[in-house]
Parts: C-alpha cells; structure tokens; sequence
C-alpha cells in the first residue's frame, strides 16, 4: 500500500511534537480505570488512589507527550494547582460526562456542565474533548445535535474541539459489526467541524496489515479533519504497529492512555513501574510518529 501520512493543521500545533505528529497521552479514564484497579485488589479502590496515579501518570509521562487529556471528577484541578504536566505539554479538558447503566460502566454521554470552557482555557488549556457513542438502534439527530453543540462551545471559547465517537453494540440485540459501526460513526460525525478527530482502531488492529490499513484508509476519505487513533481495544504490546499502519494511512498520530500505562495499574511502586514501563511505551509510540507522519 502507499503511505499517504498527513501532517495535522497548524490549528493543531499546541497539540504537536516538533515533527508535527500528534503523541497525546490519556489520562481521562473514570470508573474503568477504578475496575483496572479492582482486578489488583481486594480492598475498595478509593477516589483518592485514582487521583494520585494519574498524578504520578502527568508528571512521568507529560515530559514526552505533546498533549494529555485530563478528566475534571479526579485530576484536573489538582494537575493545575499542583504544575503536574510538564511545560510544553498541551492540556486536553475531558468535558464528557458519563452515565452508566444497562450494566455498562458509559452507557451515555452528556456534555459536562460543571467544567466551563472559559475557565478551562484561564488554566492554561488549549482543546476540549467529548466522548460521543455511536449504536445503530439509537437516533443519529440527537448524536449530530450533541457534536454541534460542543462544537460551538469550542469555537466559541477559542478552543480546539476533538469528537470521540466509540462504536458500540445495540441494545435492541440486533447483530452488530464493530468495523461498520466505526466506518459509520465516521461517516456521520466525521463531517460536522470537529478540529480533531479520536478514532477506534479498525478492527481492533486485528486481521493483518491489509485489512487494518484498508479500514484507516476509508477513515481518511470519510473524516474531514485530521484524526487520530486511541488503544482502548488493542493489545498494549500491539497499538504501536497498528499506529503506523493508521498514520501510513493519514492519520496524524494517536491519544492513548491503556496502551501505555494499563501495565503500572495496581504495582507495588507506581513511580518505579511508570519510568520502567510506561515512559518506554509511549517513547515507542512517539517515535513510530515522529517517524513516519514526519516522513
């Protein structure tokens, strides 16, 4: 296949490594990151211990990422108030609000009120980010509807606006197809505006390089903005590889946080295991992006 890796705008620039390539790290996980650390514990996960590993997460790891995307319940305040993210490091708000139910820990998503996009920007951040989710038993006008208003909200706080759409089964129990539902997610939010778009690996970075670049490259003809890829799905040890199948295929890098720091959730010593195996995982994928969207 050809390469046609793409280079993100320059309204993208806060975001970016010197290269241009988008290496952004996430640290925005809520109740899923509380059921990683239930898996390592028997005690109750406190909010407290939540908070303090995605303190320790910012100040390793924002040293090499060229942005972070921070949640408001757990982090946000703290990592301003405690300079928790590295100088240089672009900072991504998380205004998504989840609700959980139907035994899923995000079965919607709302635009959180409690996080203003004016007071956002007074600490210093430069992008805003929601989660949207996409079935294909549910209405698209109240998705679309949902994209446009944060959207405007973006723009109308001089904000850089990323769109998360995540495909996810239907709850009417007809078959569902995770890589159409990707395609078809794209194909419906992937037009409205956003700065950013935060795509699911096709496939799941299953299948071989054919079929998974194949997947990216239709991702490029139907997303009317740079977009990125996220890991959540993809084995930690196999997200860089996918990466650069994504970006050989146009995208311009990736937001990820599972993928480089699922491994340090419940060790003995989070600092330690973080400058161990966080830190190289997401120098890994920094470097596959420097090297080949820069190319």
């Amino acid at each position: 296949m050809i390469a046609v890796s793409a280079k993100p705008n320059l309204k993208l620039r806060s975001l970016a490594r010197p290269s241009g390539a988008l290496a952004m790290l996430a640290i925005d996980q809520r109740e899923s990151m509380r059921a990683m650390f239930a898996e390592k514990q028997a005690a109750p996960v406190t909010n407290d211990q939540i908070t303090g590993f995605k303190l320790a997460a910012l100040r390793a790891l924002t040293p090499i990422a060229s942005a972070v995307l921070i949640d408001r319940p757990f982090a946000w305040k703290r990592a301003i108030a405690e300079s928790a993210v590295s100088p240089g490091c672009g900072l991504i708000a998380a205004m998504d609000h989840f609700i959980e139910g139907r035994g899923e820990l995000i079965t919607d998503v709302v635009i959180d009120e409690a996080f203003n996009p004016i007071e956002i920007r007074a600490d210093g951040g430069v992008a805003l980010k929601l989660l949207i989710i996409w079935r294909p038993d549910e209405p698209a006008e109240r998705r679309v509807a949902l994209a446009d208003d944060f959207i405007s909200r973006c723009r109308d706080a001089g904000l850089i606006s990323i769109i998360e759409p995540v495909s996810r089964k239907p709850h009417d129990g007809r078959t569902w197809d995770l890589g159409e539902g990707i395609l078809a997610a794209a194909k419906e939010l992937g037009n409205r505006g956003a700065d950013l778009y935060k795509a699911e690996v096709p496939r799941y970075g299953k299948g071989g390089e054919a079929a998974v670049r194949a997947g990216c490259a239709v991702l490029t003809r139907v997303i009317q903005s740079p977009w990125v890829v996220l890991s959540s799905g993809v084995a930690p040890d196999d997200f860089p590889v996918a990466v650069e199948w994504a970006c050989r295929e146009g995208a311009s890098g990736f937001l990820a946080g599972r993928a480089v720091w699922r491994g340090v959730v419940g060790t003995p010593n989070t600092e330690e295991a973080l400058v161990t195996d966080a830190v190289p995982r997401l120098q890994a994928l920094c470097d596959v992006v420097d090297r080949v969207v820069s190319g």
